[in-house]
């Protein structure tokens, strides 16, 4: 595994263990190089899949980046990382037990939509007005009474 510092070709495992969930091993490593110790995380990975933007162009399936996304949503709002981590397996999982190799990105987005929504109330409201581009002050307005309307709760810790 490369550093993550000085880009050594080398590190040493000093410590693994399973993640909360079982989806992963969680490695401590230690760089041959210069010292410097990381974590990094081994997933099983069941298939190749690609994800069809909204413009038919195809990427690969990237766990990390429907992560951030969560954790830009949650930033601020007391939701432990291990529930993040949780949301993001469950739809990792959804989408590589589909059987399909391709998947579309609004199909993620739903996905993440819907696990945010049980998650945390304003984090469901952040990252809908990224995924559907909300433009004015009123477009928040009419989400936030609908999510309102159904009960939308806020159990991020706060």
């Amino acid at each position: 595994m490369r550093c993550p510092f000085c880009a050594h070709d080398n590190s040493q495992v000093k410590d693994s263990r399973p993640t909360e969930d079982g989806a992963a091993i969680r490695r401590r490593r230690q760089c041959e190089g210069c010292g410097a110790r990381f974590t990094t995380f081994e997933r099983i990975q069941l298939r190749e899949i690609t994800v069809v933007k909204s413009d038919d162009s195809r990427e690969p399936f990237v766990r990390s980046k429907i992560e951030q996304s969560v954790t830009l949503a949650c930033r601020k709002r007391g939701v432990a990382q291990e529930r993040i981590d949780q949301l993001v397996s469950g739809i990792q999982r959804q989408i590589e037990t589909t059987g399909e190799s391709e998947i579309r990105s609004q199909a993620i987005g739903g996905m993440v939509m819907d696990g945010l929504r049980q998650l945390d109330s304003v984090a469901y409201i952040r990252f809908a007005s990224v995924y559907r581009d909300f433009s004015e002050a009123k477009d928040f307005e009419e989400f936030a009474s609908a999510v309102q309307q159904v009960g939308g709760r806020d159990v991020g810790g706060n």
